[in-house]
């Protein structure tokens, strides 16, 4: 028990770290967090909790959870940045907490920790955690179902039970929960991960449950039966050989569809229809129709990328465990092939890391983020390794982790550089920020001379501790301060000095975050129709047309004497200005600003 809290008072305060330090500090990063921030403001200003809208049109990217998750955090801190992004940190903390759990099942309350640090201290989870997306909560909801999953399908292992001795029996066993309320409670939280982003909150996880039971069912004399006289065709026979029909139904029908059905639909479907009816059936068009069915067959948004674009993806994502991942998988194969005593739980992980990236790199649309779901899968197959490893004392080969910390100090150095060049390029006088580099460098070099002294435990932890000071000084120092230079806010101050009433509109640009923090819409001009700014201005003074400095050079000389420049800030991470312009009525007198003035140097 004094263990089980020790493990909870870590895992809580390093992700707590990592997730919640200057939470609110940096502005919405365009164009995800303001679009779904800006909506959650909208509904609750129009008292409307079923229909999604931003900038007064009807949006339908995502679902309705996040929305309302918002609403409730906006009704207790006001709209401001931390409140958008609350919940995502709430459920990453809870997500790290379910991964504890889910490896403590499956392996032990050592692996579990390590997975819950790895997890917290990668660079993906955290940008999830930290981020006004669905992503926090589609992860936190597909997570728990895994766990009710788990605790249904493998007993748990008795405490006088090592944990190299425990193993579930594959003849004794069908490894899904024979409890009918574990399953439709699984099932009923991947209805609530449908409502959070979609059809893939129920068909992904399901998937990996079904993979797994797939492999782990096959009939133990069916791998002889494999055609021995060509090597191709006797793999093809192997990959292939869980998809029998006859085999893939019977698996199907034991994982009963008729309550995972019943289930997840009776938690999602009734916002589903609402929305439909009072959209006339435009928002699940746009959603199922677009948003699903087109980004699997089509690059939307320019989001493109070769099959293997999520090895490079989770590389980046995974880092600087990621160093660690050719052992990772190494060891996870080893423990599957020699039929190791906890060779069902490797392939469970292995199947729910593979699900998703097999699945999304199908897929014609590919971002990032969209793999998120599988990082609690790497993050156990990485604290198997990182715990196996750590444990073999003087005895443990060192070419993987001198690898790892080479790794630290090659990354330091490019950071370093990158971020400096970056920070002059674009933020003069913050290249100090370059010193980031510094953190994986330092330790990098301390990690290779504990390597020489043949301290396995002192090099993990030393790991995991770079990871985790890299991260809280990415993500709640230096995203912080590279914020700052977003001023988009201070555009409006001037036009709210005016009139508490404008009319807004952008001609030659467009920012969704210009709409959260107007907190009005903002119409997008058309940019080959130079003829529409100047009707625009000329409709009244208490119209505002958003423009960068090289537009208004071109349109200056059509626009009407009395149209000035009332306010300029940098446009974030361009060599541009951007430039609110405004007429001036005919009683007022322009004393900072004079008719046909060009942008403020």
């Amino acid at each position: 028990m004094r263990r089980k809290r020790h493990h909870y008072a870590w895992m809580i305060l390093i992700a707590g770290l990592v997730f919640f330090v200057n939470l609110g500090g940096p502005r919405l990063w365009d164009r995800d967090e303001p679009r779904n921030a800006g909506c959650a403001v909208e509904m609750m200003e129009r008292g409307n909790w079923t229909v999604p809208m931003f900038n007064a049109e009807l949006r339908v990217h995502k679902p309705i959870l996040l929305y309302w998750f918002m609403m409730t955090a906006y009704a207790v801190f006001g709209v401001n940045e931390f409140a958008a992004r609350i919940w995502s940190a709430i459920f990453g903390l809870g997500t790290v907490l379910v991964t504890y759990h889910i490896g403590r099942r499956l392996f032990s309350a050592q692996i579990g920790f390590w997975a819950a640090i790895i997890l917290s201290s990668c660079m993906m989870f955290p940008v999830a955690a930290r981020a006004a997306t669905p992503d926090s909560v589609l992860i936190f909801f597909t997570t728990l179902a895994t766990l009710a999953y788990v605790c249904g399908a493998f007993p748990s292992r008795h405490r006088s039970e090592p944990p190299s001795t425990f193993s579930v029996a594959e003849s004794t066993t069908t490894y899904f929960p024979k409890s009918w309320p574990t399953v439709a409670l699984m099932y009923a939280l991947m209805g609530v991960a449908t409502l959070a982003k979609g059809p893939v909150g129920f068909i992904l996880p399901t998937a990996v449950i079904g993979m797994f039971l797939l492999i782990v069912r096959l009939p133990v004399g069916a791998a002889s039966r494999c055609p021995p006289e060509d090597a191709f065709v006797g793999w093809l026979h192997r990959l292939l050989r869980p998809f029998a029909v006859r085999h893939f139904l019977a698996v199907c029908w034991s994982m009963r569809p008729i309550t995972a059905l019943g289930a997840s639909l009776a938690v999602a479907l009734p916002w589903y229809l609402w929305v439909g009816v009072r959209t006339h059936g435009e928002w699940p068009t746009g959603f199922f129709l677009v948003h699903h069915l087109q980004r699997a067959f089509e690059p939307m948004e320019g989001h493109d990328g070769p099959f293997f674009y999520y090895v490079i993806a989770v590389v980046a994502s995974f880092f600087p465990w990621s160093l660690l991942l050719v052992p990772t998988i190494e060891n996870t194969t080893d423990a599957i092939h020699r039929r190791a005593v906890s060779r069902p739980q490797h392939i469970f992980i292995a199947c729910w890391a593979a699900v998703y990236v097999v699945v999304f790199s199908l897929a014609r649309t590919k971002l990032p983020n969209y793999i998120t779901p599988a990082l609690p899968a790497l993050a156990l197959m990485t604290a198997c390794y990182v715990e196996r490893w750590s444990q073999q004392g003087q005895n443990a080969p060192q070419y993987w982790f001198r690898f790892a910390f080479s790794g630290l100090i090659l990354v330091g150095i490019a950071v370093g550089i990158g971020v400096f060049a970056a920070s002059w390029w674009f933020f003069s006088g913050d290249g100090w920020l370059g010193a980031i580099g510094l953190i994986p460098l330092i330790a990098g070099v301390a990690g290779r001379r504990i390597l020489v002294r043949c301290q396995p435990s002192k090099a993990v932890v030393t790991f995991a501790i770079t990871a985790i000071v890299f991260a809280c000084a990415l993500f709640g120092g230096v995203s912080v301060r590279v914020a700052h230079h977003q001023q988009c806010d201070s555009l409006f101050q001037a036009v709210y000095a005016r009139t508490s009433q404008p009319i807004l509109a952008a001609y030659g640009c467009f920012e969704p975050s210009w709409v959260f923090y107007a907190r009005r819409p903002i119409e997008s001009l058309p940019d080959d129709e130079p003829d529409e700014p100047i009707d625009f201005l000329r409709e009244g003074d208490n119209h505002f047309l958003i423009t960068t400095d090289v537009e208004w050079e071109a349109i200056r000389p059509l626009l009407p004497e009395n149209a000035v420049v009332l306010t300029s800030t940098p446009y974030f991470m361009r060599q541009e200005k951007l430039l609110v312009i405004g007429c001036l009525s005919e009683n007022e007198t322009a004393r900072n600003c004079s008719p046909g003035e060009g942008p403020p140097r």
